[in-house]
């Protein structure tokens, strides 16, 4: 099932104000503060106003207030329109694959995993299990409607992408966070085993070419210890498997001396 014209712009609008909202829940649980209060108002961080709802539209506030507050003048990152936009052009694609289906709205809470997981990396280096299990719970819990061979495959994916982040650490001593194998497990849970195997091996190509990026123009330097962020590498390993993953699979499966091995295909196709 692919999706219409319509429904792409649709989800393109929810996508943004999810990244709005994905944007201000990271922020604020990397900071130890609370963001599902009803008294916790959005508020600039330099003068301490209170935003009005014509400051917080998602994309267009920051554009037509040129990255700055319209009370004190202080600069917006711009960090909060580029996740809105991510997050809208995440949400077209995954309208235009699988339309208004099951598929999308499995595809969607697993993107809100990856996407708050990302960011948490991204600004202070952590990973918060709650968001990382919980989107992961709700899409195992999902697989039920494709039949218990697609919640069993759900559960292998967790346990692999659990397990090889598991066996990382335990064989490196501590040289990599626990953080990084529970977000694979959350991730597994929607993937499932042979697409939560492919993600990994994008994410941490991926990865790897952005630090061979950074040590050739001199941004990163080899046995310093400098630490860089690998959810976010994961998150799009993760989510262009989502997309392309069965049609990366079929591509194998015409090219390999054992096809079957790739035989795969996404369990939520009803």
């Amino acid at each position: 099932m692919t999706g219409t014209i319509e429904q792409a712009i649709i989800a393109g609008v929810f996508g943004a104000s999810f990244g709005s909202f994905l944007n201000v829940v990271a922020h604020r649980s990397v900071q130890g503060r609370s963001w599902f209060g009803l008294n916790d108002r959005s508020i600039c961080e330099s003068c301490g106003h209170v935003l009005a709802a014509a400051d917080m539209i998602p994309i267009l506030s920051w554009l037509i207030q040129r990255g700055k507050c319209r009370h004190c003048g202080a600069k917006i990152s711009a960090r909060y329109v580029i996740v809105e936009v991510l997050c809208a052009l995440m949400a077209v694609m995954m309208a235009l694959r699988w339309g208004m289906s099951w598929a999308f709205a499995i595809s969607c809470v697993s993107s809100c995993g990856l996407v708050v997981n990302s960011l948490t990396d991204y600004e202070s280096g952590d990973v918060f299990d709650v968001f990382a299990l919980v989107p992961g719970v709700v899409c195992l819990l999902m697989r039920i409607a494709g039949g218990w061979l697609a919640v069993l495959d759900g559960l292998e994916g967790a346990l692999f992408g659990w397990g090889i982040f598991a066996a990382i650490i335990l064989l490196s001593r501590g040289g990599m966070g626990w953080g990084d194998a529970v977000f694979m497990a959350g991730a597994g849970c929607a993937l499932g085993l042979r697409f939560t195997v492919f993600a990994f091996y994008a994410g941490i190509m991926a990865g790897g070419m952005w630090v061979i990026a950074l040590l050739v123009i001199g941004r990163l330097h080899w046995g310093k210890g400098e630490a860089v962020p690998l959810v976010p590498f994961l998150a799009a390993g993760c989510f262009m498997t989502l997309i392309y993953g069965a049609e990366i699979f079929a591509w194998l499966q015409g090219r390999m001396l054992y096809p079957s091995i790739f035989s795969v295909t996404w369990p939520f196709t009803l």
